[in-house]
């Protein structure tokens, strides 16, 4: 009883730094409700008017990929960052660690869903990771335009 307050304030602490590295600038974050899109872990919004921070999930080739998106005050996908996945060395995990291809999605407007292909490149040899990858940034923009 006497640790849980502690414990509970460093997952947050934790949780908010995490937040903070994909949407830079961002502070006071607060938890915002979205609903009736799928596949949505998170969404987070800065108190300071810098953005959102959505976290989706996907399958991908290896099982489960988790992504963070942040949008940025203008509604533009500022970063990305998966934090779990389970790729496969050297092929998927170039796109799930690849921080190179993840700036493929910066700069994106949240206006639509992304096309594979057209919107942003797969990655060669990795298409099913790229498309999990991209599925995830689809839930998170579908999440940031059902924000009210």
């Amino acid at each position: 009883q006497v640790t849980e307050p502690v414990i509970e304030a460093a997952k947050r602490a934790e949780a908010d730094a995490s937040r903070v590295v994909v949407l830079p600038g961002g502070k006071d974050f607060k938890e915002v409700t979205v609903s009736g899109v799928d596949n949505i872990v998170e969404a987070y919004e800065a108190g300071n008017g810098a953005g959102y921070v959505i976290t989706s999930t996907a399958k991908g080739y290896g099982g489960k990929m988790t992504v963070m998106t942040s949008f940025d005050a203008d509604g533009n996908i500022k970063q990305l960052k998966v934090t779990e996945d389970a790729e496969t060395q050297g092929i998927g995990s170039n796109v799930s660690k690849g921080k190179g291809y993840w700036a493929n999605y910066a700069g994106k407007p949240a206006s639509k869903e992304l096309v594979l292909g057209v919107d942003v490149d797969a990655y060669a040899t990795a298409t099913i990771s790229s498309r999990a990858l991209n599925s995830a940034v689809n839930s998170a923009i579908n999440a940031y335009n059902a924000i009210p």
